[in-house]
């Protein structure tokens, strides 16, 4: 999984990673920036809140819930440790080859129905509970630094989530790149992550130059030009209804309050802090 990180307040993490399982633990505030899910991952919360949004609606999960999230899409992540505690998760990321050994070996295959949820919340699965809680048990005990073991958990995972879901298997098993997409209603959704524009191309069926030729011809300017002079109109709106420049930064796709600031005073011709 590949992302960006931008953390705020936070003193210490732990990050342990077994292979494709991955055990996480923060003391204070984290907060992420745009998070390019290219995997599915299958995360149980072991303590601590955390509140994902995919451009539209806030999802969000607490302490002992389990959810399965879908690759190929943009998510913010907001990571809240309980208070005096840590902030705790562990998560099974799901690549393509291991969906595709699996596929072969139980012969599985996707029947192409439409499934656009950017996740699942599997709360109320006794089974998976238990999954997640010997996983734990094996963590805390280093029994997960033996691959075998990793490889079989996994499995069982696997077989676990679509005795679970069975309509998951339409999208676990579904190995073909994102479609050509609209890009007009893509970006007006996305526009706000910070991610590179190769990313955007990909997400939209498209190889990088094909992408910035199609994005002229609709928005008669280029992606770079297009993107800040949005953020920038966003943050102006956000402002005027009294947001603070340092609230809301972040959330635009900027990658820091200066760089915001000074954008933002080239393009209106005045600081933020003098928007009221």
């Amino acid at each position: 999984m590949q992302s960006h990180f931008l953390y705020l307040y936070e003193m210490k993490s732990k990050r342990e990673d077994f292979g494709n399982i991955v055990y996480s633990c923060y003391t204070q505030l984290s907060r992420q920036g745009e998070h390019f899910v290219a995997d599915h991952v299958l995360s149980y919360q072991i303590s601590g809140d955390l509140i994902l949004n995919d451009g539209f609606n806030d999802y969000s999960a607490r302490d002992g819930s389990i959810r399965f999230l879908r690759r190929n899409q943009l998510l913010k992540f907001m990571k809240q440790p309980p208070p005096n505690g840590d902030f705790k998760s562990l998560s099974i990321y799901l690549d393509q080859q291991i969906l595709k050994d699996f596929s072969l070996e139980y012969d599985l295959i996707s029947e192409k129905k439409e499934f656009n949820k950017p996740l699942i919340l599997l709360n109320d699965s006794l089974e998976l509970k238990s999954y997640m809680d010997s996983l734990l048990l094996y963590q805390n005990s280093g029994k997960l630094s033996d691959s075998r073991l990793v490889d079989l958990k996994i499995k069982e995972a696997l077989i676990l989530l679509i005795q679970e879901e069975p309509d998951l298997k339409n999208i676990l098993f579904d190995f073909e790149e994102p479609g050509k997409m609209n890009i007009e209603a893509f970006m007006n959704k996305n526009y706000h992550f910070n991610v590179n524009l190769d990313r955007f191309a990909y997400l939209t069926g498209r190889s990088l130059a094909t992408f910035k030729r199609d994005f002229e011809k609709i928005f008669g300017t280029t992606p770079g030009k297009w993107l800040l002079q949005k953020r920038l109109q966003e943050a102006h709106y956000l402002l005027e209804k009294g947001k603070m420049a340092s609230d809301i930064y972040l959330d635009l796709g900027f990658e820091d309050l200066s760089h915001f600031s000074f954008a933002f005073k080239k393009y209106y011709g005045e600081s933020p802090s003098k928007i009221v």
